[in-house]
């Protein structure tokens, strides 16, 4: 049997990058994108899954590239009237975007799986690749900070990582299922390698790995598992990865993210600021453009991603 499938666990915003990429190189059939739901949470009455949204914009072509979240084209007149009668508007949610949650809100509730409205919505709004939630239970991430714990999203969007980090921990993980599919595919005689996108390790991709199961089906897959960097010169694209690594004690450097996932990696991508880590790191380590700007950047790191899994 050919091995032609590329499985990618992916956090929001960096990760939906190189999905997008590996979209234009794989085809819809062979590629399974993961995504944690970690960060997902209720507000306002409604279900918020911001990865598997963000990755389901940025596939779908409707994501908003101006904020790096939330769907192009929107309005906030939602927002305007909830800021005039009071409500909290610290979490803000376009009108288009809002839709989005009402629906998926109302299917949870009547009893359907996160897996399939997920996999529902991203055939309607056409994406090819399957976009699969890590697992159907609720996880979620919280916060030890400086002031006690504290809800991801209060952390993250209410407080804008201000906080010191001293721990996480994802509650619910121990009791959380792996989606079934998930594990079928790697261990699947179809695999061609796993690839861990650069995202947030500790809040976008450990939560994945948290899930019973994960991180021994990755291990014990056969296959190459190839992680691209979130840092390039000892800093983070986007988001606080930078900012979290020296408050846990590790170093904000490309290196520093391979010495967190350990053994589990073969392969590891760096940009070319970060050549110099290759003698650090036990995984083979190949020098690719890792700052993904236009789709032309993203589809020549998805190459090279590949690229280093075939070589």
């Amino acid at each position: 049997m050919t091995r032609d499938l590329i499985v990618a666990l992916s956090g929001g915003i960096g990760g939906a990058k190189l999905a997008l990429g590996l979209s234009r190189v794989v085809a819809p059939a062979d590629l399974l994108v993961v995504a944690n739901t970690g960060d997902d949470f209720e507000h306002l009455g409604m279900s918020i899954s911001p990865d598997i949204d963000t990755l389901t914009y940025t596939l779908a072509g409707l994501d908003n590239t101006e904020l790096g979240w939330g769907r192009r084209d929107e309005s906030w007149h939602f927002m305007e009237t909830l800021a005039a009668v009071g409500g909290p508007t610290w979490f803000r949610l376009g009108d288009r975007d809002l839709a989005l949650h009402a629906a998926r809100t109302a299917r949870l509730r009547a009893g359907e799986r996160l897996s399939a409205i997920t996999d529902d919505i991203a055939r309607r709004l056409g994406v090819g690749p399957r976009i699969l939630p890590m697992s159907d239970d609720a996880v979620r991430t919280r916060v030890l900070s400086d002031g006690g714990w504290l809800d991801f999203q209060d952390y993250f969007v209410g407080q804008q990582c201000r906080p010191v980090v001293r721990e996480l921990a994802f509650v619910g993980a121990e009791r959380a299922v792996a989606h079934p599919d998930l594990l079928a595919a790697l261990g699947s005689s179809r695999l061609l390698g796993v690839v861990i996108c650069p995202s947030n390790p500790f809040i976008s991709v450990e939560p994945i790995l948290a899930v019973p199961g994960v991180r021994e089906a990755i291990r014990g897959c056969g296959a190459p598992v190839i992680a691209v960097s979130p840092i390039i010169g000892g800093k983070a694209v986007k988001g606080p990865t930078a900012k979290m690594m020296g408050e846990l004690g590790l170093a904000v450097s490309a290196g520093g993210v391979a010495a967190r996932y350990g053994d589990l990696l073969t392969h590891y991508v760096v940009d070319a600021a970060d050549a110099g880590v290759a003698g650090e790191i036990s995984a083979r380590v190949s020098v690719a453009r890792t700052l993904m700007v236009s789709v032309d950047d993203k589809v020549g790191l998805a190459r090279a991603v590949l690229g280093a899994i075939s070589g």
